[in-house]
C-alpha cells in the first residue's frame, strides 16, 4: 500500500472532524512504521531501516497505531484523568504493548 493510500485510510478511520494536515498524519504513520519495524527487528541498522517497508500483513496495524497516536495528541503522558464521570487511563506514554501484540519479532543472531 502506498503512503497516499495509507493516508486516505487513516483519514477515513479518524473521521471528518479530524482536520490535521497531511504532513502531520504522515509523521504519525512514520512513527507507527518505526514502532512496527523495531518490534520486528530491534537490531536493524539505519541503512536497513531506510530500505525497509511495513509488511503487507501489518499495514492495517500501522494505520491503527497512527490513529491511536493522533487521538492521544495533547495527552501523551496522561496516566489518569477524571472529569464529569469520564475516566481516562493510559498504559504508558508510548504505544501500548497490546497494540504491538501479534507482530512477530525477527529471530536470529545479532550482528
Amino acid at each position: 500500500m502506498e503512503a497516499t493510500e495509507k493516508l486516505y485510510e487513516l483519514r477515513n478511520v479518524l473521521g471528518p472532524e479530524e482536520d490535521a494536515e497531511d504532513s502531520i498524519l504522515l509523521s504519525y504513520l512514520e512513527q507507527a512504521k518505526a514502532a512496527i519495524l523495531y518490534r520486528m527487528n530491534q537490531y536493524m541498522t539505519d541503512e536497513e531501516y531506510e530500505e525497509a517497508e511495513v509488511p503487507k500483513r501489518y499495514e492495517q496495524k500501522q494505520i491503527q497505531i497512527a490513529a491511536f497516536l493522533v487521538n492521544k495528541r495533547g495527552a501523551e503522558g496522561e496516566t489518569q484523568h477524571i472529569e464529569n464521570g469520564i475516566h481516562r487511563n493510559y498504559e504508558g506514554a508510548d504505544i501500548p504493548s497490546t497494540m504491538l501484540r501479534g507482530i512477530t519479532p525477527f529471530v536470529g543472531i545479532p550482528r
